[in-house]
């Protein structure tokens, strides 16, 4: 009786410490936090998009359209190596993904309607953004995580894409953070609590994470680094991140590889630790007519690590489709 009654202890003990502990831990408010607009540079543009303030930059002019789709943690800045040489045969558009860059990042609650950071929202906000610049068709180039939404974009209004480049496309991996069955933790008000001290960890992370996505991580200067860490001033970004972390859920994409109906070029480095180089490998496999380019000694990163072969790839791809 008594050992059950120890038990009992134990287990009341526990219980409060999981209800209760997450409570106890301080967060402190960031700081050196601003608005994005604060931010941007002389070349930032902003859009109202779905009820979302929406940061982009345009260059060039004309046909085709290009729309440049950024991975997770990165923004338009990494896309700086190319958006130059790829304007010169047409319009380029780079933007920031909500929950990076300097996009308007909403608390809960402050939306209407769908959860801009889910990844339901994001062909929508796409579509959303080429009808406020006018644009009807365009040719996306989406890298890693920017790959998955350049590929529902062509799922969910294909008629809208004249073709894809997936750069290291995420398209075999991500979704959920936790297994389907814990799903529920991510909305308890403990979860709600210590998520955005675990988004903050990113701080301490990423710049291992940015050399451990280049093949050659001594490419990665100080200014690179100054880039990536930009967005880690503006209001908000640890919440937004957090959002963003507890809508994950699997897209099933890999399923539907043989509705896309559109020209496809599949591009990976053959020293990709973060997506890795067979997953691109199977992913041209797994759709029709894709062509196929491997780059050499080249990470995650190929725009930005080996920018003169990414080009030499994409802009033939791009002037085959100029008149179509």
């Amino acid at each position: 009786m008594r050992a059950l009654k120890t038990i009992g202890v134990v287990l009341v003990a526990l219980v409060l410490v999981v209800a209760v502990g997450p409570f106890l831990v301080p967060v402190p408010p960031l700081e050196g936090t601003t608005t994005p607009e604060a931010l941007a540079d002389a070349d930032s543009r902003f859009v109202r998009v779905r009820g979302l303030n929406v940061h982009y930059k345009i260059y060039g002019s004309g046909e085709p359209v290009m729309i440049l789709l950024h991975g997770f943690g990165a923004s338009t800045f990494s896309w700086r190596e190319v958006v130059a040489p790829l304007s010169q045969v047409g319009t380029v558009i780079a933007y920031d993904r909500p929950a990076f860059g300097l996009t308007e990042r909403p608390l809960s609650g402050e939306w209407v309607g769908q959860n801009p950071y889910s990844f339901e929202a994001q062909p929508d906000l796409l579509a959303g953004l080429m009808d406020a610049l006018g644009i009807e068709q365009a040719i996306l180039i989406g890298h890693s995580a920017g790959g998955t939404v350049a590929v529902q974009m062509a799922l969910t209004y294909p008629q809208r894409v004249r073709g894809l480049v997936l750069v290291d496309a995420a398209i075999f991996t991500g979704g959920r953070a936790l297994p389907g069955w814990l799903d529920w933790l991510k909305e308890t008000p403990q979860a709600n609590r210590l998520g955005p001290l675990l988004a903050r960890s990113l701080q301490e992370r990423g710049d291992d994470f940015i050399r451990s996505s280049w093949h050659d991580p001594a490419g990665v200067t100080q200014e690179v680094l100054a880039g990536y860490r930009k967005p880690l001033q503006v209001n908000h970004w640890d919440r937004a991140l957090w959002e963003l972390t507890k809508s994950a859920r699997p897209l099933n994409l890999p399923e539907r590889l043989s509705e896309l109906d559109t020209p496809v070029l599949v591009m990976t480095g053959d020293d990709d630790r973060i997506v890795p180089t067979e997953q691109g490998i199977a992913l041209a496999d797994q759709i029709a007519g894709a062509q196929l380019v491997v780059i050499a000694d080249c990470g995650h990163l190929p725009h930005e690590e080996r920018p003169q072969e990414f080009l030499a790839a994409v802009l033939p791809f791009v002037q085959s489709l100029k008149g179509e």
